[in-house]
């Protein structure tokens, strides 16, 4: 049956004159019968058709064209002729005897590489003949950098009005600091993260992963998708902001909300909650830790049965959260005194179907050997080019009609160079000697 590929966002391929204008069916539940006008395949990925022109490089840039990729945009990573992304280099470790880094494929699978020299006018000129064919850009250069070099959005929106070009920076183009480069941990310091971050008398800690990277190319992804729709109606792209320390100050929700609206200033409380008590890791008899919390006064009924402390339920310090927050020290005093009493074993086992959310804290090793990680195929092996099997995490989202999948492995350094000019862009093999005879692509 043939149908419309609607849902797919599908490609456009823009003339520089005025781009095309369709509408999609966003309301086709007034339809009588919305399934005529749908595959009826359930194995669509859902940004089949859509094309990402891929400036990115370190992380927040490429965790979001990643999650895009995973959905089944197919993406153009642009990278340095002969030096690529910075984080190629970011070992060790490296896997196995490569010069494949461990950081670089975790955050760059299902994208292919191609290598151009993005100061070079053939290699502006190729740039641009991609915008036109592609749906996203993504970049993330310090605000001013891609104008500089005759990249910025004016410069693409002259050629594909259609584009969506998505800037991820450390402050946003505008303010005092938007011209400061960003990391992750800088965004996190400013931000406040490193602030509430570590035990309750010690130096703030940062948080073991670029969280605030991964926020931010999360964020980014989002805004992508809304652009993709609303485009759908209007027909025209548009330019998107996301930063790192804006992204930081949004995600801290209730802290940032307490100060705010109560004038309550954060403190670091370790792995406690400083709204909710118990929710904290607990140190067993054998030196590991569980962490147990209890949203609710039902749930610290069944903790305290769990913890064979039947009376501390019915204590009048504890009853309430808010008495159990007042009562902090002494309540958990009682908890810890009793925790170390078994095994983390033992605990597992007592706590074995509790109505409050408990969990042990797991090492990395732990981790991957979870059964519940492994009965659910959180990690998928991919077949690597140089690295042989590589190990990824799978795609954290499901779709009941749709695949978030991983399809390529992380690309070599310019492994698709010629198989995009040739079949994106329809050079010839002569114009490509040429090009890499001049260094414009590698």
């Amino acid at each position: 049956m043939t149908c419309v590929r609607s849902v797919s966002l599908v490609r456009w391929i823009v003339p520089l004159t005025s781009p095309p204008k369709f509408r999609l069916p966003l309301h086709f539940h007034h339809v009588q019968n919305p399934t005529k006008f749908f595959s009826s395949s359930a194995t669509e990925d859902p940004l089949a058709g859509v094309r990402v022109l891929d400036l990115t490089r370190i992380v927040a840039g490429p965790y979001c064209t990643m999650v895009l990729g995973d959905l089944g945009a197919e993406v153009f990573k642009v990278e340095k002729p002969n030096e690529g992304d910075e984080c190629r280099k970011w070992g060790p470790p490296f896997i196995g005897n490569s010069t494949e880094s461990c950081y670089f494929v975790a955050v760059n699978r299902n994208k292919k590489s191609i290598c151009v020299d993005m100061k070079s006018k053939e290699g502006k000129e190729i740039l641009f003949e991609l915008a036109q064919r592609c749906d996203v850009l993504v970049e993330n250069y310090v605000p001013g950098k891609m104008d500089e070099m005759g990249l910025g959005y004016s410069n693409f929106k002259s050629v594909a009005p259609h584009l969506i070009y998505c800037s991820i920076t450390g402050f946003g183009s505008s303010g005092p600091y938007s011209k400061r480069p960003g990391y992750d941990v800088i965004a996190a310091s400013m931000g406040g993260l490193l602030h509430i971050t570590g035990p309750a008398n010690g130096e703030p800690c940062k948080v073991g992963v670029a969280l605030t990277d991964i926020m931010t190319g999360l964020y980014a992804h989002g805004a992508i998708m809304a652009a993709l729709i609303q485009r759908s109606k209007t027909g025209m792209g548009q330019k998107i902001d996301a930063n790192l320390l804006s992204t930081q100050i949004a995600s801290l929700i209730n802290i940032g909300s307490n100060f705010l609206n109560g004038g309550v200033e954060a403190q670091r409380h370790g792995t406690s909650h400083p709204s909710i008590v118990p929710y904290e890791a607990l140190l067993t008899k054998d030196e590991c830790y569980i962490t147990v919390g209890t949203g609710s006064d039902k749930q610290f009924v069944d903790l305290c049965h769990r913890f064979e402390l039947p009376g501390l339920a019915k204590d009048s310090r504890f009853i309430s959260n808010k008495l159990r927050v007042e009562n902090r020290k002494v309540l958990l005093d009682i908890l810890k005194g009793k925790f170390c009493t078994k095994t983390r074993d033992q605990w597992l086992k007592l706590l074995d179907g509790a109505s409050f959310p408990y969990g042990p804290v797991n090492k990395i090793s732990d981790v991957f050997k979870d059964p519940h990680i492994l009965a659910t195929d959180s990690v998928q092996t991919v077949a690597h080019p140089i690295a042989g099997e590589v190990k990824l995490v799978a795609p954290a989202v499901q779709f009941s009609q749709a695949r978030n999948r991983i399809r390529l492995p992380p690309p070599t350094l310019g492994q698709h160079t010629e198989e995009i000019l040739m079949d994106i862009l329809q050079y010839s093999s002569g114009k490509i000697q040429h090009l890499k005879t001049i260094g414009a692509v590698a």
